[in-house]
């Protein structure tokens, strides 16, 4: 299957995938969602608990205003409809990690409702994916089974932890497309600081729901919204990387194919994607669609939100991805490409910006999304912990501009600089690398490799383009810091081309 086509060929002919993604996103919030529980990431088990996260009797939950806040902040950044009055739901399962034997949610009236979010794809076109809600819960403890070989272990630092669960329209076809939305909606998260889209800690993870169906019934199903056209759905959970993502769903949806084209059908169940053996598999079936007795929490009441509140937080939001873009290629005249580069992270863009006053704007972008990425890359940083303040890349990108030195030389100021040895004026001025612009200087040069090669010199009339190995020995002679527009010049001149 291709990455980008929208159609996997099968025995009996072409099929489409379709998919759904709920995320979850852990709410950038010092408490818990209805206690006053620390949440953090590196605390002893069972040390972030309080009586209500653990479910001792009699105890209440309080609703985290500021969790409700990041919540509406969010489905602002989403350009979703924000409800004035949602409602917190019990749903009901019994697990050992789930001290209460409920999971406080919200079914039927979430606090966020639609919208739409605009993602870039590899190729620089862009797609709407539509949201179908956002609604606060609280997450589950941790079960640990590798500390005994007899008995299982229970965490509850996570239990009663804020989440946001975004679900979306099932607006994606390829795995590319659900890796591409994944990714925009962590940048917008992350913007907006309602969530720090850590991954590997698990704080934000996606459900990929995914299905198959003949190729021409996707748009049959756009069309009448009749979700017969689609097939039978899978969900695998919790998958926590891009890279698994779309390994999952390729893996998945070549199942679901091999099953349809052997005269078999799809069992609506839940399924885990294991990396290291590449596959999906059977966690629970859905097809008895499990009971969870859903009913309002009767400890809280519903909540209805002030217009001038959900103003307020509008109006306190950071410029987003999508207005950062479009801002980047109208100030600067940054190509579509290198505006979403840059934007691809806050740090990046704040850098660039403070880089670019007054200088070539591109060049800058080229600096800053290039070799500043790369090092930070390879030491495994990322751009908030980036050591080189923007006015280096700034002063490098002037004495480019200036003509004090050359590109290629700028290269090995960079390294210098970088390596802590001061500013690029600095490295210049105490490694010798200015570019040598005196055209007598560099004329003497000149005189000197052809006095010394009269042949060559002979030759250049016939084949013009011989012309370079006089430029490379000239810069050889100069330490490789001779202009290389006034070396072309000069020889052009000298050899009368």
């Amino acid at each position: 299957m291709s990455d980008n086509t929208k159609t996997i060929k099968g025995r009996t002919g072409d099929w489409e995938i379709v998919m759904g993604l709920e995320i979850h996103a852990q709410v950038a919030s010092k408490a818990k969602l209805f206690s006053g529980a620390a949440v953090g990431f590196g605390a002893g088990p069972n040390e972030q608990v309080s009586l209500v996260d653990a479910g001792f009797p009699g105890m209440l939950p309080t609703l985290n205003k500021h969790c409700v806040e990041q919540a509406v902040k969010t489905g602002l950044g989403l350009r979703a409809q924000i409800n004035r009055r949602s409602q917190f739901d019990r749903k009901n399962y019994f697990y050992p990690d789930l001290p209460t034997g409920y999971q406080i949610s919200q079914l039927y009236y979430p606090i966020v409702g639609e919208g739409v979010v605009e993602v870039e794809a590899e190729d620089g076109s862009f797609f709407n994916v539509g949201i179908e809600r956002l609604h606060l819960e609280q997450d589950a403890g941790k079960l640990i089974h590798d500390l005994s070989p007899t008995e299982s272990y229970v965490d509850l630092n996570r239990a009663g932890t804020a989440l946001m669960e975004i679900v979306s329209r099932p607006d994606l076809r390829t795995p590319d497309e659900a890796v591409a939305y994944v990714k925009k909606i962590r940048t917008i998260l992350i913007y907006l600081g309602t969530c720090d889209g850590d991954m590997e800690k698990g704080n934000l993870r996606a459900d990929v729901n995914v299905s198959v169906c003949r190729a021409g019934n996707y748009d049959k199903f756009k069309e009448t919204g009749d979700f017969g056209y689609l097939g039978t759905r899978c969900e695998i959970k919790n998958v926590n990387s891009f890279r698994f993502i779309s390994q999952a769903i390729q893996y998945e949806a070549r199942r679901q194919i091999e099953i349809l084209e052997d005269g078999g059908s799809i069992t609506q169940e839940t399924r885990l994607y294991d990396p290291t053996a590449g596959e999906t598999r059977s966690m629970r079936s859905k097809e008895e669609a499990q009971d969870y007795r859903y009913f309002p929490d009767p400890d809280l009441l519903p909540l209805d939100l002030e217009e001038a509140w959900i103003a307020e937080i509008k109006a306190s939001l950071p410029e987003l991805p999508d207005d950062k873009r479009k801002r980047l290629m109208a100030d600067y005249g940054l190509s579509q490409y290198d505006a979403i580069v840059l934007i691809s992270e806050q740090a990046k863009a704040d850098y660039f910006e403070a880089a670019a006053k007054g200088r070539d704007a591109k060049l800058v972008s080229n600096w800053v999304t290039n070799e500043v990425s790369a090092r930070l890359a390879a030491e495994g940083k990322d751009f908030s912990q980036n050591p080189l303040p923007a006015a280096h890349v700034a002063q490098l990108v002037e004495l480019i501009e200036t003509n004090v030195i050359s590109s290629k030389i700028a290269k090995e100021v960079f390294d210098h600089v970088w390596n802590g040895e001061g500013s690029p004026a600095e490295v210049v001025e105490k490694h010798g690398l200015k570019q040598v612009t005196d055209t007598g200087a560099i004329e003497r040069a000149v005189d000197e490799i052809m006095a010394a090669n009269p042949d060559k010199a002979a030759a250049v009339a016939e084949k013009p383009q011989a012309i370079g190995w006089f430029v490379g020995q000239v810069m050889k002679a100069t330490g490789g810091k001779a202009n290389p527009a006034a070396v072309n010049d000069i020889l052009k001149a000298k050899l009368g081309l």
